[in-house]
């Protein structure tokens, strides 16, 4: 559907809705008074939504659409440890403020519709929530708590305020300490307590590896790959081919490094300085990821969802198969490797005066820390002869940044 179909098919909905002779109706009733296919149901409610999410319309208890009987809004919720929170409404800069008596059951993350208070004097505005539209959150990491006839998980995360209560036939043999995850089957009432099942059991509180183990259950991380993204993965080559040089800038015999921490795995950024007279020529190069991740592919989707790789205290959880992030996609010393680079000419004032944005192939030379830098540039006689060949450049580089420092703090 386009824009221009959808506002014309909202105003058509809007008019019929605000109509003398309209009744609310269900989705389905609707649908069936429109005589809108079952194909085409999904349009009726990307329609309706846009409208409650103009506060057009809005749905009573039993599900049925109708005017707003007054400043309807639909947004997230924003759960607060303390039993406020706030909506964030798409299109809006500001949240809507929902005080702790006006949170009406609803939980962090879930989709409601918030009647808005009139506001005053430019302060926050604030709301009611309306109706809970869909539940964000299905699953919780806690602390099992074990009684004589039943138990329960005090949650993790500490916007989910209340202990979910764990029938003694659903505790799958969980002991006092262990780390859980609860599948909520009831959200409880203002007056009951929300309940859920447990169905795995991560280890107990002290165990070495339990506490990494609930953040990375606790915040959904995606640990596996899908199989379509490993099948991707496995026909990736090894190394770079030749028709993938053609049209790159070649940089190979040009100095460079990377720097990272003792414990980096995918190196994706290496730099280069070289000098021409009084100039400075400064190259960074980062890994040509996109040569190998088609845009729109398994690999690429997968790679959006998750955003970034994870470091945590044991382990990493990359955004890409170890296959390309350690591999291809990494900028290891003594392999030839895809990038992007930007070779930039700066005089002694520090004035960017040309710059090149370039596909390129590089060469890198050596991996090299924080550590391992620092001490070449405090004269340590042990790394400064380790590496005697790349010395002069590091310094060049502290020179460089000096310069700039300088610059930027005028």
């Amino acid at each position: 559907m386009t824009e221009e179909q959808l506002e014309k098919r909202k105003k058509t909905i809007y008019e019929l809705i605000c109509s003398d002779f309209y009744v609310p109706m269900k989705i389905k009733e609707l649908a069936v008074f429109l005589d809108i296919p079952k194909e085409q149901r999904s349009e009726l409610t990307e329609v309706l939504d846009a409208l409650m999410l103009e506060g057009k319309i809005e749905v009573s208890q039993k599900g049925k659409y109708r005017k707003s009987k007054g400043k309807f809004l639909t947004g997230v919720f924003t759960a607060h440890a303390k039993g406020f929170g706030f909506v964030s409404v798409e299109g809006m800069e500001e949240d809507i403020f929902i005080g702790e008596d006006d949170v009406h059951g609803a939980m962090h993350k879930d989709v409601v519709q918030v009647l808005v208070k009139s506001s005053h004097g430019g302060r926050r505005q604030e709301g009611v929530v309306e109706k809970i539209l869909t539940r964000g959150l299905t699953q919780l990491v806690g602390l099992y708590q074990e009684n004589k006839n039943f138990g329960f998980v005090i949650p993790d995360n500490d916007r989910f305020s209340r202990d979910i209560f764990i029938p003694k036939e659903h505790n799958k043999g969980a002991l006092n300490g262990h780390k859980v995850v609860v599948l909520l089957t009831d959200y409880g009432s203002q007056s009951k307590n929300p309940e859920g099942k447990i169905i795995e059991i991560l280890g107990h509180i002290s165990d070495p590896g339990t506490d990494v183990l609930s953040i990375v259950k606790g915040y959904d991380l995606p640990v596996e790959f899908p199989e379509k993204v490993m099948n991707q993965a496995e026909r990736m080559p090894d190394h770079i081919i030749e028709g993938d040089l053609q049209g790159r800038m070649d940089l190979r015999d040009v100095q460079m490094v990377t720097i990272d921490g003792e414990d980096a795995k995918d190196l994706d950024d290496a730099v280069s300085l070289q000098t021409d007279g009084d100039k400075y020529i400064l190259g960074v190069h980062i890994a040509d990821v996109a040569n190998y991740v088609q845009e729109r592919s398994a690999m690429d989707k997968e790679a959006l969802k998750r955003g970034t790789s994870v470091y945590l205290v044991d382990r990493v959880i990359p955004m890409l198969p170890r296959r390309l992030s350690n591999g291809i996609c990494s900028l290891n010393a003594g392999e030839d490797r895809l990038a992007l680079s930007c070779i930039m000419t700066i005089d002694k004032k520090g004035n960017v005066t040309d710059h090149i944005i370039a596909e390129s192939v590089i060469h890198v030379d050596q991996r090299m820390t924080y550590t391992s830098v620092e001490k070449v540039l405090a004269g340590n006689k042990e790394e400064t002869e380790k590496y005697k060949t790349l010395v002069p450049m590091f310094r060049e580089m502290y020179e460089l940044a000096s310069i700039l420092r300088q610059k930027r703090g005028k």
